[in-house]
């Protein structure tokens, strides 16, 4: 999810539930398709990967008058979560013919994103970091 935007900009996959730990996958996905000076919000579990490509909590570079604004951008991504499992998708177990999964998993982020569009919005994290931190105008 764009940090700034609260778009759906990446999915991956699928992974065997349990197989992978999230830090694999990034390593394995995500960390080739971001630019050198973009960075991703995680919990800690991502440390190692910090603070050249991911923002953590405990990193040595994370300021502590940051850390509402980075727990309200997690948190606004276990909302989108939360929307998918409404669909069942990622609450139980897949039952139907396994390499359809990522098709409807696809299906269910377009349908997400259609719905932030439409109104349901997500909440406003008000990030401002680096690059992206607003400057006063002279």
């Amino acid at each position: 999810m764009c940090i700034l935007t609260g778009d759906l900009v990446w999915i991956n996959g699928p992974y065997e539930c349990g197989t992978f730990a999230d830090i694999t996958i990034f390593r394995d996905s995500l960390i080739y398709p971001l630019g050198d000076s973009e960075r991703v919000e995680a919990d800690d579990g991502y440390i190692g990967e910090a603070p050249r490509h991911v923002k953590c909590p405990k990193s040595f570079t994370s300021k502590a008058e940051t850390e509402f604004m980075q727990q309200r951008v997690r948190n606004r991504q276990e909302t989108i979560n939360n929307r998918f499992k409404n669909f069942g998708i990622l609450r139980q177990i897949y039952r139907h013919h396994i390499p359809s999964h990522g098709e409807v998993f696809r299906a269910v982020a377009v349908m997400t994103q259609l719905s932030i569009n439409d109104g349901e919005k997500l909440f406003v994290c008000g990030y401002r970091d680096g690059p992206f931190a607003k400057r006063k105008r002279s």
